[in-house]
């Protein structure tokens, strides 16, 4: 199975099964000298893993991150960083019942088509277990970003099901489960998810990532834009069916004189492009907006085949999130730190010695 790595400087490459003995990554491309150790990842993997509150999937694991490799007496050597995660409450029986059914809206039939069978417990590679390796290698990569940058990230959930969350405290995102800006939709949410796990059903989501403190200059033109690069990385994340950067598709209904982003001496006046023009970072901050579907894991009746084509009724039963969407906050902020991190690396091995000699803009 190829397109298991992501990047060209700053490599990650996962392995692992929702429902085998262990998840895992390599890193390869680090730079040496970095402080490390399990607390700079494990902060993050807490804030994915499941059973963190109620509202989310009761499965209970630890996610505890073993460092294996390319980090001695504390620091990154530039060797390849390997890590562990494993694997504490596989209920594989759950899914006995699904080795010859396509789930509708899984993975199950185009996996099957394509390799020839499927590995049915929990998903296999194709369940969203794989993304914890994405954040433990982002916290990597976001530690450096903000040690020589001073880069900072962070996301929210601006919307779930038909509930639209405003966006009025930003310190509000770190004090709930839902990691929403605005403490007074709380309740409200809490009611909704608790409505749809009793009616065995579902709702999507949008969330949103920023990164803050980007320099100019990050990016290519043409094909490996920084925005085409975010898009690639933020498509690749479980359930997410839609990418903007910036106004994304509302600028279909703006016109010239609303979307360009007019510049003073101090600065740009507003941010439709989203932080990037031509594909290379204008300094602003880096907007990402995300379209998350439902979980489609459901235990309502959904009609499809089983795998010699006769119909089926299928009732998923297992421990599953009402909305995928909550716990897909930190892997975003995880995928916009590795495409910021291979883009730093790819601009100091090209332009490093580059001096501006045009003004900038404060």
């Amino acid at each position: 199975m190829s397109g298991n790595t992501f990047g060209r400087l700053f490599c990650v490459t996962s392995f692992g099964e929702s429902h085998g003995p262990a998840i895992g990554g390599v890193v390869d491309g680090c730079p040496p000298g970095l402080a490390l150790d399990a607390r700079d990842i494990q902060a993050d993997l807490d804030r994915r893993r499941p059973g963190a509150s109620r509202h989310v999937s009761p499965r209970r694991e630890s996610d505890a991150v073993e460092i294996l490799s390319g980090v001695f007496e504390g620091k990154t050597t530039g060797a390849p960083i390997g890590f562990l995660i494993r694997n504490q409450d596989q209920r594989s029986g759950d899914y006995a019942g699904l080795a010859d059914v396509f789930r509708p809206g899984h993975a199950d039939y185009a996996y099957t088509r394509k390799y020839g069978f499927r590995d049915h417990r929990g998903g296999g590679r194709a369940s969203a277990r794989e993304t914890a390796v994405r954040v433990a290698a982002g916290a990597i990569a976001r530690k450096w970003l903000r040690e020589r940058f001073g880069v900072t990230i962070f996301g929210w959930i601006a919307q779930i099901g038909p509930i639209r969350i405003p966006f009025s405290d930003e310190g509000a995102i770190a004090e709930n489960p839902f990691f929403v800006p605005d403490a007074r939709a709380v309740a409200r949410i809490e009611t909704y998810i608790d409505e749809l796990r009793e009616a065995g059903d579902s709702a999507g989501a949008r969330l949103c990532v920023i990164a803050r403190g980007v320099p100019a200059g990050w990016g290519n033109p043409v094909y490996d834009r920084l925005d085409a690069c975010i898009a690639y990385a933020m498509m690749g994340v479980n359930a997410v069916k839609g990418v903007e950067i910036g106004a994304g598709f509302s600028c279909a209904g703006q016109k010239g004189s609303e979307h360009g982003d007019e510049m003073t001496p101090e600065g740009f006046l507003s941010n439709h492009a989203g932080g990037t023009l031509g594909g290379i970072s204008t300094g602003q901050e880096i907007r990402v907006s995300l379209a998350v579907k439902p979980t489609p894991s459901i235990r309502l009746p959904r009609r499809s085949v089983d795998s010699t084509g006769r119909p089926v009724v299928v009732e998923t039963r297992g421990r599953h999130d009402p909305c995928v969407g909550i716990r897909a906050v930190p892997v975003a902020e995880a995928m916009l730190a590795l495409t910021l991190i291979d883009h730093a690396l790819r601009h100091r091995a090209q332009c490093a010695d580059v001096c501006c000699s045009s003004p900038g803009i404060s």
